[in-house]
């Protein structure tokens, strides 16, 4: 099931306002908001979550 990018992008860019954030999770995000797509895939989705629960638990 793909995921909405306008979303995506609203926590991409909340990500990436981390100061702390290591070079490759601020590769990861910049290439997915690269994407043409106008969805995440699943394991897109499973990426952006991931770095978010680690951001989350470094707060």
């Amino acid at each position: 099931m793909p995921y909405g990018k306008p979303l995506a992008r609203l926590r991409i860019t909340r990500l990436r306002e981390n100061e702390n954030l290591e070079e490759a999770a601020r590769a990861v995000l910049k290439h997915l908001g690269e994407l043409k797509r106008p969805h995440l895939t699943a394991f897109e989705e499973e990426l952006l979550s991931f770095l978010e629960a680690k951001c989350s638990s470094q707060v």
